[in-house]
C-alpha cells in the first residue's frame, strides 16, 4: 500500500511538473501571449527615392534594404516603380535591391515599402564574425597620436567591451589634443567611426559600421551610424558618440559596411526620405503570419498549426476535460449528484448551440415527455434493448417535431435541438426512470436537477473565451489537471452536502 501511494505521488509530481515546465517554456522562451487580447507592433517602413534620370543613358539604381537576419521578420516588402526591372541580392550580410531601366528622363520616384515586425520564435542561429584584424597603415604624427591615446585605453580597460566603449570616449575627448589630430577638424560621426577603427585595428580588434533606422512613427530621419565587434561569442554594438553599449530595442539594421546607401547610375540629384508609422495586430495572428513567412518554429508543433476546421474542432475537445474536472470537484468535494461524470459534459456541449436558457427548457421537456413515454412502455413489460429502441426514435420524432413548430413560430434557436445527442438524451431518460423506480421519485428529481446544475456550470465554465484561449494555446495545462484528478482519485474525506447533513455530531 505504501508503495503505491509513493508510487501515485511520484506520477502526480512527473505530470505536474511537466506540465508546468512546457507552459512556461511556451510562455517566458517562446513568448507566446497569455491573452488573445494582447497585440504587438506592425511597423510599415517607406522609403522614398527620387533623382534626375538622364536621358542618355539607362538608369541603374542600387539600394540597400534591411537584412531581416535578426530580431524582426518581414511580412510583406514591395518595391513600387515604373518600368523598371527589380532584382534583389545578398551579399556579406546585406540585401541590395537593384532598379534597372533601359530608358528614363526626367524626375523619377521609386518606393521601397517594407511591413515587418518582430521575430517570435525559432532558434537564432549561432552568431558568427572576426575576432581578428591586421593594423591599418599610420604613420607620422598620426602614428604618434595613436599610440598616445591607446596607452591609457588599455589600461582602462578590461575586456573587448571596455576597450571599445574606452576607445570611443577618448576619440570623443573635444579637450583631447591627439583625438583632435586623428579627426583633423572634421567632428563629423563618420570621421569620428574611422579614427575609432584605426585606433582598434592598431589593437587587432576588428570593428564594421552598422546602419540603422529608429522605428519611431511620423518622424523625419536619415539612417543613424552604429559600429559593432565580435567578441567571440556575440556581436556588440556600440553608439560612435558616447561609447554606450547595446542596441536599443527600437533600431533597425538597414545594412552593414562602409558604402553609401544608395548608388545611382544615368542619373544625377539622387535622395532618399523615410516615412514611418505603426500599428497593431493581434498577437496570435501575427505569429501565425510570421510562422508562415519565416522557417521559425513558432508554431510548428502547436494545435494553431493545425487546419482551420480541425482547429476549430479541438477547441470543443479540448474543453471537455475542463468540464469533466468541474464535475469531479462539484462530485467528489461538493456531494453533487448527477447522472454520472460525463452526462453533465455532454450536455454542456449541446448548450454551445441552443444557448443556456433554451437549452435548459428543450433538455426538460425532452426528459420528461421521454419519462411519461418510458413509464407507459414499462406497463407492457417489454425487454430493455427494444424498449431503449422505442425510446430513441420518440426522442428524434420529438425533436423533429419541436423543431417544425420553432420554424413555423419563427423561433430559429428552436432548431438547434437537433444537436441534442439523441443517444445522450435516451440514456438519460432510460437512467432516470430506473433510478425512479429503485429509488423513488424524489431521488429522481434530485439527480435530474442535479444533472442539469453540473450541465449548466460547466457550459458557463466551457464558455470563457479567455479560457479556451488559454487551454489551446497551452494544452500542457490539461497534464496538470490530469495530476490534479490522480490526487482527488484518493479523497476520502466528507463532501460538503454531507457536513451539513452531519452538523449534529460536529457540535457534539
Amino acid at each position: 500500500m505504501r508503495s503505491l501511494t509513493l508510487h501515485l505521488k511520484i506520477l502526480i509530481t512527473i505530470l505536474v511538473s511537466l506540465g508546468v515546465l512546457i507552459t512556461a517554456y511556451q510562455i517566458f522562451i517562446l513568448g507566446i501571449p497569455l491573452t488573445s487580447d494582447e497585440t504587438d507592433d506592425l511597423w510599415n517602413i517607406d522609403a522614398k527615392i527620387e533623382f534626375q534620370a538622364s536621358s542618355k543613358e539607362p538608369v541603374k539604381l542600387q539600394m540597400f534594404v534591411p537584412p531581416l537576419n535578426q530580431d524582426y521578420v518581414s511580412l510583406n516588402e514591395s518595391f513600387i516603380s515604373n518600368n523598371y526591372g527589380v532584382s534583389v541580392n545578398r551579399a556579406d550580410g546585406n540585401r541590395k535591391v537593384t532598379w534597372s531601366a533601359r530608358r528614363a528622363s526626367g524626375k523619377q520616384t521609386i518606393y521601397y515599402r517594407l511591413v515587418l515586425t518582430k521575430r517570435y520564435s525559432g532558434e537564432q542561429a549561432k552568431a558568427k564574425g572576426p575576432i581578428f584584424r591586421d593594423s591599418l597603415p599610420v604613420e607620422g604624427p598620426e602614428k604618434i597620436a595613436a599610440d598616445a591615446l591607446l596607452a591609457p585605453i588599455r589600461q582602462h580597460s578590461a575586456d573587448v567591451e571596455t576597450f571599445i566603449s574606452e576607445t570611443i570616449k577618448r576619440v570623443n575627448n573635444t579637450n583631447d589634443d591627439n583625438a583632435k589630430l586623428l579627426l583633423s577638424g572634421d567632428a563629423s560621426t563618420a570621421n569620428k567611426a574611422k579614427a575609432v577603427e584605426l585606433l582598434l585595428s592598431i589593437a587587432h580588434v576588428p570593428m564594421e559600421r552598422v546602419h540603422t533606422v529608429r522605428l519611431l512613427a511620423e518622424t523625419q530621419q536619415s539612417p543613424e551610424l552604429w559600429l559593432r565587434s565580435f567578441n567571440g561569442d556575440k556581436w556588440l554594438y556600440f553608439n560612435p558618440e558616447t561609447g554606450e553599449q547595446g542596441l536599443p530595442a527600437d533600431r533597425l539594421v538597414w545594412w552593414i559596411g562602409d558604402e553609401d546607401l544608395i548608388k545611382l547610375e544615368g542619373g544625377k540629384q539622387v535622395q532618399v526620405s523615410f516615412a514611418l508609422n505603426n500599428s497593431e495586430m493581434n498577437a496570435i495572428r501575427l505569429a501565425k503570419l510570421t510562422d508562415e513567412s519565416t522557417d521559425a518554429d513558432f508554431l510548428s508543433y502547436s494545435l494553431y498549426g493545425l487546419p482551420l476546421q480541425t482547429q476549430n474542432n479541438f477547441q470543443i475537445m479540448i474543453m471537455i476535460p475542463i468540464g469533466v474536472l468541474l464535475i469531479l470537484i462539484l462530485r467528489n468535494l461538493g456531494g453533487l449528484q448527477t447522472l454520472g461524470t460525463f452526462t453533465p459534459v455532454l450536455i454542456a456541449l449541446a448548450f454551445r448551440e441552443t444557448q443556456l436558457g433554451f437549452g435548459i427548457v428543450l433538455f426538460t421537456l425532452i426528459t420528461t415527455l421521454g419519462l411519461s413515454l418510458r413509464s407507459y412502455l414499462e406497463h407492457l413489460k417489454l425487454q430493455m434493448l427494444p424498449r431503449l429502441s422505442v425510446v430513441l426514435t420518440f426522442v428524434v420524432v420529438l425533436i423533429a417535431v419541436i423543431s417544425l413548430f420553432s420554424h413555423k413560430l419563427g423561433l430559429e434557436r428552436g432548431l438547434s435541438v437537433a444537436l441534442f445527442p439523441m443517444v445522450i438524451l435516451t440514456m438519460t431518460i432510460e437512467r432516470l426512470s430506473i433510478t425512479w423506480e429503485e429509488r423513488g421519485a424524489a431521488h429522481a428529481f434530485k439527480v435530474g436537477l442535479g444533472t442539469l446544475i453540473a450541465a449548466s456550470l460547466a457550459h458557463l465554465l466551457m464558455s470563457v473565451p479567455e479560457l479556451v484561449y488559454f487551454m489551446f494555446t497551452f494544452p500542457a495545462v490539461l497534464l496538470i489537471f490530469v495530476g490534479f484528478m490522480l490526487a482527488m482519485g484518493r479523497y476520502r474525506g466528507y463532501r460538503l452536502t454531507e457536513l451539513f447533513r452531519f452538523k449534529a455530531f460536529l457540535k457534539d
